[in-house]
């Protein structure tokens, strides 16, 4: 019995650090399902306590795994993991049940699975809770209960230190469908000879003599149309077919028409400064965000595209407010979110590849990259008399450019500041993993070892 449950310790340990890590490099992602929770549930006063649950269980999860690696404090673990994953499948049957949002997030979106797979899954590891939840009292702790603690805190707080950086800059993981270097194109394409959705349409019939409506499929449906009159249609869908990785990608400009053709067909680069949210993003960045927005008069290798799902009516009170001298292009919400977390984030483009995401906290202005482009850009004015006016009303305009600067210039510098970031975020993983490294020895060299 001590081997099975040193056996379960592991498995529900090794479950519980990986659900957590994948929601501590991506808090926000974490935050914004338990936004659709609250609002499946009709819970929306709740909706401010998001991102700190979104945090805090993420933490919770990677101690408690670590904990029940260890073997620290085991009856107490126990306990509280028996009343987490009670409740836990509790709710993911209720989830299974009633199907009010697709995806439980238990995994981030690292692992996708569906409510009822979720389910499953958490009955299956209820067998190994069980087991201990049952033979806690045999369980001998001979450890100091006040330096486990303390090690438990320490880990807490460390960890959810972590998520918190996350939160502030971009995921230290990318495990959505847009990190760098995807070619968007390829990844909206279906293979050839890839299974298709599969539907089970249902026909609803009238009898013109009894006034009643009968349900038929597709192959015994009535065709005598002197004693039945045709009423409507059901198609549900039993089998999903293959669905390509980005599956959504789709901004429309400001008079309803389609640039992604424009945007990934592009051979120069183009910049999408993303807000899924106007009203919640950084008022700050998006005024910094003048900058990269008028490089295009002056670098014609260089467009700009700000998107948003906010409403125009909202797009024109903000911009006014803040004096923003770009125009928004809309898109879908549940796009941007995955595209990049911040708000407002950054994301360039060129030949349809993704060349770099950036944070609103972590791209630099163009005069930091290059002091004099700064003044230039704030000189730069586009002629408006009335001969202009007419030009831009043909079309004529935009034929005329400034191009005195390449963007290709200033690219290196950009992608430096982007690697210096990235090793950034590199050193601090490296750093908590060796933390949590040093925990593991120091409990397996311990001169006295818990059962």
């Amino acid at each position: 019995m001590k081997y099975l449950r040193w056996f379960s310790r592991l498995i529900l340990g090794v479950v519980l650090i990986f659900s957590g890590f994948v929601k501590a490099v991506d808090p926000m992602g974490s935050a914004h399902k338990f936004s659709d929770y609250f609002s499946a549930f009709s819970l929306d006063f709740l909706e401010f306590s998001a991102l700190p649950l979104g945090v805090l269980l993420s933490a919770f999860e990677w101690v408690l795994g670590i904990t029940l690696i260890l073997g620290y404090r085991k009856r107490s673990v126990y306990w509280v993991l028996m009343w987490f994953f009670s409740f836990f499948t509790l709710l993911t049957l209720i989830l299974a049940i009633f199907n009010p949002v697709t995806d439980c997030g238990c995994f981030g979106d690292a692992l996708i699975l569906t409510n009822w797979q979720t389910f499953l899954k958490n009955l299956v590891l209820m067998v190994f809770v069980l087991i201990l939840y049952l033979q806690r009292k045999r369980e001998e702790e001979p450890g100091s209960a006040w330096s486990e603690w303390l090690v438990i805190a320490s880990t807490y707080v460390v960890i959810a230190w972590f998520s918190v950086w996350n939160y502030r800059h971009l995921p230290v993981l990318d495990f959505r469908p847009y990190e760098v270097g995807t070619v968007i194109q390829d990844a909206m394409e279906i293979p050839e000879g890839s299974p298709v959705d599969e539907y089970e349409t249902t026909l609803i019939y009238r009898n013109k003599e009894s006034g009643k409506t009968e349900e038929f499929g597709l192959d015994d449906y009535p065709r005598d149309t002197l004693q039945w009159e045709f009423e409507n249609s059901v198609s549900d869908l039993v089998k999903r077919g293959y669905e390509p990785p980005i599956h959504d990608f789709a901004i429309m400009g400001e008079g309803g028409e389609d640039l992604v053709d424009e945007i990934l067909s592009d051979n120069a680069y183009t910049m999408l400064m993303i807000s899924y949210d106007l009203s919640k993003a950084d008022g700050e960045a998006l005024q910094a965000a003048r900058d990269w927005s008028q490089l295009e008069i002056l670098a014609e290798d260089y467009s700009f595209f700000a998107v948003t799902s906010s409403p125009s009516e909202e797009c024109e009170s903000i911009a006014s407010q803040l004096g923003l001298n770009y125009t928004f292009h809309s898109a879908d919400e549940v796009m941007l979110k995955t595209i990049v977390r911040s708000n407002p984030g950054y994301m360039l483009l060129r030949n349809g590849t993704i060349a770099g995401k950036w944070g609103f906290r972590d791209i630099p202005s163009v005069g930091d990259l290059v002091p004099d482009w700064s003044e230039l850009i704030e000189n730069a004015v586009v002629p408006l008399d009335e001969e202009a006016q007419l030009l831009m009303e043909a079309g004529i305009y935009e034929e005329f450019s400034f191009s005195i600067l390449e963007f290709d210039r200033i690219m290196p510098e950009l992608l430096m500041v982007k690697e210096v970031k990235e090793k950034e975020r590199g050193i601090i993983f490296a750093v908590i993993l060796s933390v949590l490294v040093l925990l593991f020895l120091s409990h397996f060299v311990s001169p006295v070892k818990s059962s």
